[in-house]
């Protein structure tokens, strides 16, 4: 299961009713948060989720409005008392970066880590899925995020009695782990049948169109994309600026076909999202313009 709430929208500057955009990522007793501009403090809180099971921030570039509430935001950790490890994730130059936001918030009692990308596309291993993070199109350098949760096949109960294995050792493999037995040995693809459809979610904003994006958001159940301008007239600016229209995300959703597609990043100029998306859903039917807070738990597909 995951729970997926788009906690802010906004790009550029914190509106009264609208924060800077950023997404969290609840699964299995751990929240993953991506980009933490000014507010999003308060946007979690308004969620009603606790910022202690913060276990790893991805961070898409570092703007301003996708950084600067990190220092709050730890120290908000610290004292809802926080302690096991954060791990960060950003493009080159995440540690000088976060380090440098921490003169305000030196002291923490929970130790840091980094990893930051160099490649093009890189992997991070996640306790029964993983974090692809991939480059887009930015005039800085800049990522997107892939999240997802891996689902093991059926367990055959029939060929782990036809092999004699003691029911005992049943739960270990249908858990993927191999097993011995005295001096036999058992493992999982004996017993399992293949891997069934996971979880996904895509997360990409501040980008002109590419194919890594089209790529990694391939069959996700949830596609969350830049959608900064709505106006046909402000294309020149969003290729001046190297940003996204509501269209050009359509379009490449439905290149990519996932299940849906929520906009978010929207200009502070861009008022009411909802005038747009008709011409959005003429491209791709089930799509959805993002407000703040809005949330939604995936499930595995019933069998």
């Amino acid at each position: 299961m995951l729970d997926v709430c788009l906690l802010g929208t906004g790009g550029m500057m914190p509106l009264p009713k609208r924060y800077l955009t950023s997404l969290a990522v609840r699964y299995n007793g751990m929240t993953i948060l991506t980009d933490c501009g000014e507010g999003t403090q308060m946007a979690l809180r308004s969620k009603g989720w606790t910022p202690n099971p913060i276990g790893i921030m991805c961070f898409t570039h570092y703007h301003a409005d996708h950084i600067s509430g990190l220092p709050g935001m730890l120290l908000n950790m610290a004292n809802a008392e926080k302690n096991d490890p954060l791990l960060m994730i950003g493009p080159k130059g995440l540690e000088r970066v976060v380090n440098a936001l921490r003169v305000i918030a030196p002291e923490l009692p929970f130790p840091v880590s980094f990893h930051e990308l160099r490649e093009s596309e890189e992997v991070i291993p996640l306790e029964g899925g993983r974090i692809t993070a991939f480059k887009v199109n930015h005039n800085v350098p800049c990522y997107g995020y892939s999240f997802e949760i891996d689902r093991l096949g059926r367990f055959d109960a029939e060929a782990a009695k036809a092999k004699g294995i003691p029911l005992k050792l049943w739960n270990r493999l249908q858990h993927g782990e191999s097993v011995k037995d005295g001096d036999k040995e058992y493992t999982p693809d004996m017993v399992m049948g293949p891997a069934r459809r996971g979880l996904k979610v895509t997360y990409c904003t501040d980008t002109r169109p590419t194919e890594s994006i089209v790529r990694n958001a391939a069959g996700a159940d949830i596609f969350i994309c830049e959608g900064m301008y709505g106006e046909a007239d402000k294309l020149p600016k969003a290729k001046e600026n190297r940003h996204m229209m509501f269209t050009e995300a359509a379009q490449l959703a439905l290149e990519a076909q996932p299940k849906e597609l929520w906009l978010t990043h929207y200009s502070p100029s861009l008022i009411r999202a909802e005038q747009f998306m008709d011409e959005v859903r003429n491209i791709f039917p089930n799509s959805h313009p993002g407000r703040d807070g809005k949330s939604v738990e995936l499930r595995f597909e019933e069998d």
